[in-house]
């Protein structure tokens, strides 16, 4: 009986609609974590702050971008910057094997922020978080490392493609516009 109200109370919060208004859509969902059982809820981790999204890939000639990214995100995360890796073979260069990826970002590049299990990323195909920033940004990942800055309520800022750095001063300045209140 326990089970049964705290499953009708959490369908009644997530239902309502303050809880549709203070997560956008595009962030109603959930995503495998990289190297682990666990999924990332979307609303849950990110909704309320500002989020840098990437496709990712670990044989890419732009995955050395990953200690960019690390570093964009211990810049910023105290003021609410989430990053959010979605490895992906749409373009043929991630490994079949997620631990190979996982070491790959963790292990080689020391990333610490949120990683996705493989994905895809672009097409009819594309997960709904990438169906909706492609939306938005009026743009889907045409390479690896495409990155969409996405401020506290949703909307896609700007995108930048693969040969943006994540240092580069326009990805920065978006960044800084995303995490405004």
């Amino acid at each position: 009986m326990k089970a049964v109200l705290l499953a009708v109370a959490l369908w009644a919060i997530a239902g309502s609609p303050a809880y549709a208004e203070s997560c956008p859509a595009m962030l109603q969902h959930e995503l495998p974590a990289l190297r682990s059982k666990e999924t990332l809820d979307l609303c849950e981790r990110f909704a309320g702050k500002a989020l840098v999204v990437v496709n990712t890939a670990s044989h890419c000639g732009f995955a050395p971008q990953f200690e960019g990214l690390e570093a964009l995100y211990q810049r910023y995360k105290g003021q609410g910057l989430e990053v959010l890796g979605v490895p992906s073979d749409d373009f043929f260069q991630e490994s079949d094997d997620p631990e190979e990826t996982a070491k790959v970002c963790y292990v080689n590049y020391g990333v610490t922020f949120a990683m996705a299990a493989t994905q895809p990323v672009r097409g009819s195909d594309a997960t709904p978080l990438f169906r909706g920033l492609a939306e938005q940004a009026g743009q889907a990942p045409r390479w690896n490392f495409y990155k969409y800055v996405v401020d506290r309520h949703g909307k896609v800022v700007a995108y930048f493609p693969s040969k943006v750095k994540p240092d580069d001063p326009e990805l920065l300045a978006a960044v800084e516009r995303a995490l405004r209140p």
